[in-house]
């Protein structure tokens, strides 16, 4: 069965998603981090699952993405995986796990890819870890850039605030994308940058850019699936559009539950054996 809103069942490559571009349509993603809630995502018909290290934040609880290692980063992967039918699957390579040369981080590419069974790898970064990303590219595993407010080095920036506002950092960014495309780089995420920006820089590659806060220009768009779906409260960045708000909804729910237990309602006589 197709997706809900896609005929079109076949799984989806990177190679589609160059030819997406191509034709003017865009991508669809989202993070998933089990196999439950990527069941959904991708029978709802969407592009492109990101098992994000966001699950740091979303499933740990931590602050930021730091902490999260690769065999959680494996974890997740392989919960996600086993639910995908249609959807390209990219898992993001954590903190500490490419940063430190090109023979570690493709030793660390290799083994996620290998133990996860996802497609493809997402990395931040441009320059400073170009040689790491063709090294993992010449390994033959596909690499999705991600440029802009790069999470991992929020100590090193101090602030999740809006980046590349300033000429210089904009043109580093502009040449850092060209470097990915060139690696060989399938797709490129831009985080948290001007929409002029995204703009730009999605006119510029001829492979597609997926957007986060970075305008309505780009060939695609993510968000964080507990975000949009209003399962999260404090988070209320501009580009996030929320969807629903499952937390009242699972609050209520279970509330009801509770109260049926209390009451001595559920079970009820049809409920039983």
């Amino acid at each position: 069965m197709a997706g809900y809103l896609v005929s079109d069942n076949r799984k989806v490559t990177t190679r589609r998603f160059i030819e997406m571009k191509q034709r003017g349509e865009k991508i669809s993603m989202l993070t998933s981090y089990d196999y439950t809630t990527a069941g959904i995502v991708d029978g709802a018909g969407i592009d492109g699952i990101l098992i994000g290290d966001s699950a740091s934040n979303v499933m740990a609880g931590n602050g930021t993405t730091l902490p999260i290692t690769v065999d959680q980063m494996i974890y997740h992967a392989k919960s996600v995986v086993r639910a995908v039918k249609r959807a390209l699957v990219v898992c993001d390579m954590p903190f500490g796990s490419y940063q430190i040369d090109r023979k570690e981080g493709v030793k660390n590419a290799i083994r996620i890819m290998k133990e996860s069974g996802c497609d493809a790898l997402k990395l931040e970064g441009g320059v400073e870890v170009i040689d790491t990303v063709k090294g993992i590219i010449d390994a033959g595993i596909p690499v999705m850039g991600h440029l802009g407010l790069v999470p991992q080095s929020i100590n090193k920036f101090g602030t999740y605030a809006v980046r590349a506002q300033e000429v210089l950092e904009a043109e580093k960014l502009i040449s850092d994308a060209k470097l990915l495309e060139e690696a060989g780089c399938f797709a490129v995420v831009l985080e948290k940058i001007p929409a002029k920006l995204g703009k730009t820089v999605s006119e510029t590659l001829k492979v597609p850019t997926i957007g986060i806060g970075a305008g309505g220009y780009t060939d695609g768009q993510i968000l964080v699936i507990a975000d949009m779906l209003g399962m999260s409260k404090g988070f209320n960045p501009r580009f996030l559009r929320r969807y629903c708000d499952l937390s009242t909804i699972m609050t209520d729910a279970i509330g009801q539950y509770v109260s049926d237990v209390k009451d001595n309602t559920f079970p009820n006589a049809e409920e039983s054996y």
